[in-house]
């Protein structure tokens, strides 16, 4: 019997009223993942230079 490995795919990207952002991200077999990045409340960045 073989054992059955997570592909998560991706649902998106949203941002909680925290400023958090929140990554969604499913498995065919139904099992679902959240995984959020805080903000350290440092500067947004630049663009970079050319």
């Amino acid at each position: 019997m073989s054992d059955h490995v997570h592909v998560r795919l991706s649902r998106g990207l949203s941002v909680s009223a925290e400023g958090q952002l929140i990554e969604h991200s499913h498995c065919r077999c139904g099992a679902t993942f959240t995984k959020v990045f805080d903000s350290d409340g440092g500067e947004p960045e630049g663009p970079a230079p050319s």
